[in-house]
């Protein structure tokens, strides 16, 4: 790992990259003031999209939720989003994060979303390669998933990157992940073009 210490905080990084489609998007950290920004984009989430990500169909998660979701530390919660950056609202079209289970710890929950509009563009990956990184620098090394059994894209998706599954509770599949091999993985991938320049972005601390 390149030695950083006179860089600043990773967290600081803000990734200018593009979609499959051409469209430039920003990686950033999520912040606090993101509540709402998140709280709209899942509402916006299909039906479907809602149960796959939180195993409810309700129009939004309850407020203690989407709290947790805005309380990032950078260390023990990671969190990073993406925005279109042509879009004067700045709306979030996807998000991932690694919450530790115990502070400390060396393996976190991991979790990613991405509004339906933007599914098969490559962003999941690149939101991905970024917390990869983050993770990486903070010592998580082990990455714990729970997708329900009939998400087939979300089973394949971690599947690409390397999980191991360890197990089946009440249709709920549980992953793990290899936070080194799997930011190889993507560190060797062409695909997104997108992802060039989310490593080209993060070369300081990989």
């Amino acid at each position: 790992m390149a030695d950083h210490a006179d860089q600043g905080p990773i967290g600081d990084v803000i990734v200018h990259t593009k979609l499959e489609n051409g469209l430039p998007i920003c990686i950033r950290a999520v912040r606090p003031d993101d509540e709402e920004r998140l709280r709209s984009g899942i509402e916006r989430l299909s039906q479907q999209s809602r149960y796959m990500r939180f195993f409810s169909v309700a129009p939004a998660p309850p407020d203690r939720v989407i709290a947790k979701l805005v309380q990032v530390d950078g260390h023990h919660h990671l969190a990073w989003g993406a925005i279109l950056s042509d879009d004067p609202a700045h709306d979030a079209i996807g998000v991932v994060h690694a919450i530790r289970t115990d502070p400390g710890t060396q393996r976190a929950e991991f979790a990613i979303g991405v509004l339906d509009a933007w599914h098969g563009l490559g962003l999941a990956r690149m939101l991905t390669a970024v917390l990869l990184v983050h993770c990486r620098g903070e010592g998580i090394a082990t990455l714990d998933a729970q997708i329900l059994s009939e998400n087939k894209a979300a089973t394949g998706f971690v599947h690409s990157l390397g999980a191991v599954r360890r197990g089946t509770d009440t249709g709920v599949a549980e992953f793990t992940l290899d936070v080194a091999g799997a930011l190889e993985v993507l560190r060797r991938s062409a695909e997104p073009a997108g992802l060039a320049a989310v490593f080209a972005a993060f070369s300081a601390y990989i």
